[in-house]
């Protein structure tokens, strides 16, 4: 980076759009200097877009607050980077072989074949391939995270292939280009890029699982050796125990409230007696325990599906998300797996300036604005352009108002090819060595 640069992100969840401004350095360092947010319960489902006129309305006022905050104006959001998670986010283990005419020197136009191939495979013509992420390699006989430079007759990669339901980046277009008329600069794969972020190399290479517990879905990574080796999102999250709590017969609101005062996800060895305006704090500890250990469950589970044991993860787990704030749930989480549990936070070298975004409550939207300030030269904020006086003081028409504005839109519309070309090396970076670190792409 070569110059101080704004950039924009956008997170859309089950339970809100958060927005992030954030100015890149030199560096590498990135500052998150304006958050914003506004809830989204009935309008994203499952992280997927289902009311977009609505959607959009609330997209519009936090990028439009964010542009008000001193720190922004006057400068405008052009164009954003926006996250991609949701329920039908997961990865497909694929495996694709390159045979090389003789004894070859293995670069990086060979390792892109290798991307493009697995980016080709046949898979289910309901999902969309959104990203490729590489396990290891192999050449010849030998096994190796770093094929670049290696010598061989053949090479045999190992990839994730992660896909989602086409409507998922669909809508997200539906909003954001065509009702804002922002553009999209890229879509980030969310647990790719706080997997990225927030992860140690020391935990990746020993094997860990990060846990991102959201509102309606929870999404589980798991890494060895480096590399992203699962990727898989449940149906269950924070609601599901406000839900429960519904039963009850009380409004969403106070399940929730009562659900953060009084709630646990372990049962207490002497129950509670206490009674609120009629309700049995018993009854909630119950509804709560049942499904806290229900989604502990089938957290638990996915280590199964990788096809691993809980001793190929002494990394232990890395939790994130508003779920996992649920008194007792990173408790219950280390109980069941047997693993030590901490909260994630972002790394020391992205500040949070603004008091809006304490750092456990913006690890998503931190995570997909660093990859797109340092994936990337563009700016994603411009200053307004000086408009320039009429001729003789006569003003401009509407057409000619209509037009400038048009001829503006057009001078900053960016190829999001070109874009996208320059991240694809990232994945790499997921399983290489520190020195022998390489951006790539976290975007589609």
């Amino acid at each position: 980076m070569s110059e101080e640069r704004y950039i924009a992100a956008i997170e859309i969840s089950s339970s809100k759009i958060i927005g992030a401004v954030g100015r890149a350095h030199a560096n590498g360092q990135v500052d998150i200097i304006a958050v914003e947010q506004e809830k989204c319960v009935e309008s994203v489902r499952y992280g997927i877009i289902q009311n977009l006129e609505e959607t959009s309305t609330r997209l519009a006022r936090v990028l439009e607050r964010l542009e008000r905050k001193p720190v922004v104006s006057p400068r405008k959001i052009r164009s954003v980077f926006v996250g991609l998670s949701g329920r039908s986010l997961r990865s497909i283990p694929t495996t694709v072989r390159l045979n090389l005419p003789e004894e070859t020197e293995i670069n990086d136009d060979i390792l892109n074949r290798l991307r493009t191939d697995a980016l080709g495979v046949a898979i289910d013509n309901t999902l969309e391939i959104v990203d490729a992420v590489p396990r290891k390699y192999r050449v010849g006989k030998l096994e190796t995270n770093t094929p670049k430079g290696v010598v061989g007759n053949d090479i045999t990669a190992e990839y994730d292939i992660i896909v989602c339901r086409p409507e998922l980046k669909r809508n997200i277009m539906r909003v954001i280009k065509d009702k804002l008329n922002v553009e999209t600069m890229g879509f980030v794969v969310t647990a790719l890029a706080t997997g990225h972020l927030i992860l140690t190399e020391q935990e990746k290479a020993l094997g860990c699982m990060l846990v991102d517990m959201g509102a309606e879905t929870t999404t589980v990574s798991i890494y060895r050796h480096k590399a992203l080796h699962y990727l898989a999102t449940l149906p269950f999250g924070g609601r599901h125990i406000t839900r429960d709590i519904q039963s009850l017969s009380l409004l969403e609101e106070r399940a929730e409230e009562i659900k953060t005062t009084s709630a646990c996800a372990i049962a207490p060895d002497n129950p509670s007696t206490l009674n609120f305006n009629g309700i049995k704090v018993a009854d909630v500890i119950n509804l709560t325990v049942a499904r806290s250990e229900e989604i502990v469950a089938n957290i638990t589970e996915q280590i199964s599906y990788a096809e691993l044991k809980e001793k190929d993860l002494p990394g232990g787990i890395i939790c994130i998300g508003g779920g996992v704030k649920l008194n007792g749930m990173t408790e219950l989480i280390s109980r069941q797996l047997g693993l030590p549990v901490k909260i994630g936070h972002l790394p020391s070298y992205v500040v949070i300036d603004d008091l809006k975004g304490p750092s456990t409550e913006i690890v998503q939207v931190g995570s997909i604005l660093y990859a797109g300030a340092t994936l990337t030269d563009e700016q994603c904020l411009e200053l307004p352009r000086q408009q320039e006086m009429p001729v003789m003081g006569e003003a401009n028409t509407p057409d000619e108002q209509i037009a400038d504005r048009r001829k503006s839109r057009e001078g900053r519309q960016t190829n999001p090819d070109s874009v996208i070309n320059k991240f694809k090396r990232f994945t790499s970076k997921l399983f290489s060595s520190p020195e022998d670190d390489d951006d790539s792409s976290l975007l589609e």
